[in-house]
């Protein structure tokens, strides 16, 4: 999970990006991918100022696949298995 320090860093590049995006139209140059994520980031912080319910607002649900696959590396196998087991019993 990101500290407030490094979302108010990620904040302002977007919004950096953004702008000068906007001043030059740089954004169609950017690759697929750059526009793609610079796209995700916007949309996880609008769905975190309008305080979205389920799936979206914290925790594991703000996530993105890549992210959570990050995480799952860093945990162990037996870590693993008990997050897992413990989300399909809540359910």
């Amino acid at each position: 999970m990101a500290t407030q320090k490094q979302r108010q860093a990620a904040r302002r590049n977007v919004k950096k990006a953004q702008a000068g995006a906007r001043r030059k139209k740089t954004i169609t140059k950017l690759s697929k991918r750059t526009r793609t994520a610079l796209g995700r980031e916007g949309a996880k912080a609008a769905a975190r100022k309008r305080g979205a319910s389920k799936g979206t607002g914290t925790g594991a649900g703000a996530m993105t696949v890549t992210e959570l696959q990050r995480e799952a590396a860093r945990m162990g196998k037996a870590q693993l298995i008990r997050a897992v087991g413990q989300k399909r019993r809540s359910r």
